[in-house]
């Protein structure tokens, strides 16, 4: 099922395009925040589900464009980003697996904007991720037991600034947590309907110019892996979101007016975010080929 959150946060299911409301499966429920909405539907799942189906039958749709999509987990308690997880294509050695919180403010949803900060980047990024949505509680769970513990799948952009020095070298924290750096959605696909979420193709345009394209099987860790490590550090709960990586060798630069389309096979309708930056800095257009050969060297194949 695509789930989403539409216009003031009501919950819809996507079909066709078009999207269904389903509030009236969530009768008698108390939700004082749409977080706490889709944390409901999240671990009330087996109960709710059929409740949802019964609510969107033989209801009016309307069309996915007509509403206001949100981000469809809008205020996780964490977001755990993968860092440097890919192989590119092949060509480098698999980085030690590392992870960086980023900030559940930061949260966007499609159509929405992104907005440069006025810090002395020297370039900003686009970074489109797979990202998955925990389901139950996991803590320091096997591999094997991990996949049991995914609710679903959405789109996710982790946007970025370079260049910015923290206190021993290039802070993440710097780099990734501003307001409106992590777009996510517009649906939420639940786990069933993703046969093998380590064999789909990730795609992102940068006002339509062709950027990225990586299939998400060159993750050097696996999304099992992902969630046993990373909860043997955190306790992982459900609404909990992992953003898997980014493949950087079609990475380039954003900057104001750029309008960026992502979209994952079998995740609905692609993230559409609009970039504005007040101070309108000009960074080169297309591949960023230095950033990509940089992130090869750092680890290339003997």
């Amino acid at each position: 099922m695509k789930l989403v959150l539409y216009n003031d946060y009501r919950l819809g299911v996507l079909r066709d395009q078009q999207v269904v409301d389903a509030m009236s499966a969530l009768e008698g429920l108390h939700l004082r925040r749409p977080q706490d909405l889709m944390e409901e539907v999240i671990t009330g799942w087996t109960e709710l589900k059929p409740k949802i189906e019964f609510a969107i039958e033989g209801k009016e749709a309307e069309p996915a464009d007509s509403v206001r999509l949100r981000a469809p987990v809008p205020r996780p308690r964490k977001l755990i980003c993968a860092a440097v997880n890919y192989l590119e294509f092949g060509q480098r050695e698999p980085a030690v697996l590392d992870a960086f919180l980023k900030s559940p403010t930061a949260i966007i949803g499609s159509g929405d904007t992104c907005e440069l900060p006025p810090a002395p980047a020297t370039i900003f990024h686009h970074e489109p991720e797979l990202a998955l949505v925990i389901g139950k509680t996991a803590s320091k769970i096997s591999q094997d037991d991990a996949m049991s513990h995914v609710f679903g799948y959405t789109n996710f952009l982790d946007m970025s600034a370079r260049g910015l020095q923290g206190a021993v070298g290039n802070s993440f924290f710097l780099g990734k947590c501003w307001d409106t750096f992590a777009p996510m959605g517009p649906a939420l696909v639940t786990a069933d309907e993703i046969d093998d979420p380590q064999n789909l193709q990730v795609r992102l345009w940068n006002n339509n110019e062709p950027r990225h394209d990586f299939p998400t099987s060159d993750m050097a860790h696996k999304i099992p892996e992902l969630i046993s490590e990373f909860s043997k550090v955190t306790t992982l709960e459900p609404g909990d979101v992992i953003a898997t990586g980014v493949n950087h060798q079609q990475i380039g630069a954003v900057q104001d007016g750029d309008e960026l389309r992502m979209e994952i096979e079998g995740l609905g309708p692609p993230l559409i975010i609009y970039i504005s930056d007040p101070s309108k800095r000009e960074w080169p257009r297309g591949i960023d080929t230095e950033m990509a050969a940089r992130v090869i060297a750092a680890a290339p194949l003997q």
